[in-house]
């Protein structure tokens, strides 16, 4: 059987890469054999630039068989969410399917606005419809409110929904939902 490449895309602040490696962890615990799970570090972790972020998952997910899935993690999702609704370099040959955690919607014109990031109005009607997408928040994260949990799911209705009781803004450092989900798919895919 062939190793299904899992990118995990960290969030961005100072420190992010070394916070979201308990994240990375838990993936290949919950995963274990049979699963490739990739953790590079994105350039300027405490200033994050789309362009240069976006290469990096590109270069990371290009010339993969069977094509990627792709969790990211805070501002991660929300740059994967952004690379997703553009038609020429998403889609299914690169990314079979995104799982969103704790990603803030860039939604307003004060603290929550990335121009560089914030999803178009027709978001729904961009993303890739061969490729699944599930949105996870922790109700209990202190750094992104819950609500931008219910925006996404608004953006992108086709999206699977599951918000956490207890968790925080790293799920407690526990990816096992998203694990389950992962396998789940690769499953779905491998059935006749």
């Amino acid at each position: 059987m062939m190793l299904q490449r899992v990118l995990l895309v960290q969030g961005g602040s100072k420190g992010a890469y070394v916070s979201d490696m308990a994240l990375a962890d838990s993936l290949r615990r919950n995963l274990g054999p049979g699963y490739d799970v990739r953790y590079p570090a994105m350039p300027d972790e405490g200033e994050p630039n789309y362009d240069a972020w976006k290469a990096v998952i590109l270069e990371e997910v290009r010339g993969t068989a069977p094509a990627a899935l792709a969790v990211g993690h805070s501002i991660g999702g929300s740059v994967l969410a952004r690379l997703m609704t553009e038609t020429d370099i998403s889609g299914p040959d690169l990314i079979a399917g995104v799982f969103l955690v704790a990603a803030p919607f860039w939604h307003d014109h004060h603290f929550w606005r990335w121009d560089d990031v914030a999803l178009p109005a027709d978001a729904a009607g961009r993303f890739p419809a061969g490729a699944p997408l599930f949105l996870y928040h922790g109700e209990a994260d202190a750094s992104v409110p819950v609500s931008h949990l219910r925006m996404y799911a608004r953006a992108l209705p086709q999206g699977v929904v599951r918000a956490l009781p207890g968790r925080d803004h790293q799920l407690n450092g526990d990816m096992s939902e998203v694990a389950r989900d992962i396998c789940g798919l690769r499953a779905a895919h491998a059935s006749p």
